[in-house]
């Protein structure tokens, strides 16, 4: 039997497997012809291990200082120089010297001495997903330091610092989204199902946390947390306000789709053999549209994750020495870095691709979840 997806249906063996389907194979299926949606998937699985393993990928932890090299330019691995050609990767070495006028220490670029890049190296202790004690790294230098995307005004590795604000910044997404998943299910499940004066009450409730304005509510909030709170307990603020926020749109669309829903001959057949209402929404009526459920939840993403961004950008959100990407792009706001150093805006870079990486991701799902869409070979 072929394993390839099947194509339009037609008859014999092809249009069985068809036919015969489930539909998450029949969502795969599709899903994996469409291209830029996998290229996204990609993207992000690559986002989502550097900041699940940053500790590991990281070569200096976030915090670390380099204090001869303060907004360090980055370090290009390569292959060849002046000096020929070499098949281990390496950078060139920095020196540094005091600027004539200032008088500050200036970092230069050595390019007489090469520091070779060695992979799985010891470096800096730390904990693999706080448990782990462990040295290894997947790379780094012998001697010296190696700052692949530059330093920042405290000499810290704007790479190592990267790695692991992705790992907050995602996480924060993952559940924001997951919180404000759920109270939609929930809060439209009921008011789709029942109706009536409890479907008025819900929607004049959704309408009120719709009109909210956004920025002075997180102003309140972000005044109203303790000084003294940790750096975790902040963290998990701001997923519960994110997700506190960002449930209605989900909602509403599962409330309208359960009210064409709740009188089909299926649920009053299991009305009728003493369901209960719980039950019939949970097992019969969420599941005829969980596809939809999840493109919702996939483009629900790069909202929080903007919005996260956003707020620690403007001081309303994380707090140094939490990382995120928010946070870095914090050292990017005045005029020397723009100047000086504009490596600082990687962080921005990342935000972009993320977003993008969730939106195409999210077309292709609502593409490949869509039952009248059958995509040629």
């Amino acid at each position: 039997m072929s394993t390839e997806p099947p194509g339009r249906p037609g008859h014999g063996e092809e249009a069985l497997r068809y036919y015969t389907a489930s539909q998450w194979q029949l969502v795969w299926w599709r899903l994996r012809r469409h291209r830029a949606a996998m290229a996204g998937a990609f993207v992000l699985l690559l986002f989502a291990l550097m900041g699940l393993f940053a500790d590991f990928v990281a070569p200096y932890g976030g915090t670390t200082r380099d204090r001869d090299y303060i907004y360090g330019p980055p370090q290009i691995p390569r292959f060849r120089d002046g000096n020929g050609f070499s098949f281990r990767p390496f950078v060139h070495a920095l020196k540094t010297e005091r600027d004539p006028v200032t008088l500050r220490k200036i970092a230069r670029i050595d390019t007489g001495k090469r520091r070779y890049i060695y992979f799985f190296v010891k470096g800096e202790p730390y904990r693999l997903f706080g448990l782990v004690p462990a040295r290894t790294r997947l790379f780094g230098v012998r001697e010296g330091k190696i700052h692949l995307f530059g330093t920042d005004d405290l000499g810290r590795d704007l790479f190592s610092r990267l790695m692991y604000a992705t790992g907050v910044s995602l996480s924060i997404g993952v559940l924001g989204v997951l919180l404000a998943g759920g109270l939609a299910l929930v809060i439209g499940g009921i008011a789709g199902y029942f109706g009536g004066w409890i479907d008025y009450g819900i929607q004049r409730f959704t309408e009120i946390v719709r009109v909210v304005p956004v920025i002075p509510l997180y102003m309140g909030l972000a005044a109203a947390f303790p000084r003294e709170w940790s750096n975790i307990q902040v963290y998990f603020a701001m997923t519960v306000i994110l997700g506190l926020v960002g449930w209605p749109t989900l909602a509403r669309r599962l409330r309208g789709h359960l009210l064409a829903q709740r009188n089909e001959d299926y649920v009053l057949a299991a009305r009728l053999s003493g369901a209960s209402s719980a039950w019939i929404i949970r097992k019969h009526m969420l599941p005829s549209f969980t596809s939809y459920i999840i493109v919702d939840v996939v483009i629900s993403f790069p909202y929080v994750i903007l919005s996260e961004t956003a707020l620690s950008f403007i001081g309303l959100g994380l707090r140094p020495p939490t990382m995120s990407w928010g946070i870095l792009l914090q050292d990017a706001q005045n005029v020397r870095a723009i100047e000086q150093a504009p490596w600082l805006f990687l962080p921005a870079l990342f935000v972009i691709v993320a977003v993008l990486a969730f939106t195409v991701l999210g077309d292709g799902l609502r593409d490949a979840a869509d039952p009248y869409s059958v995509r040629k070979r």
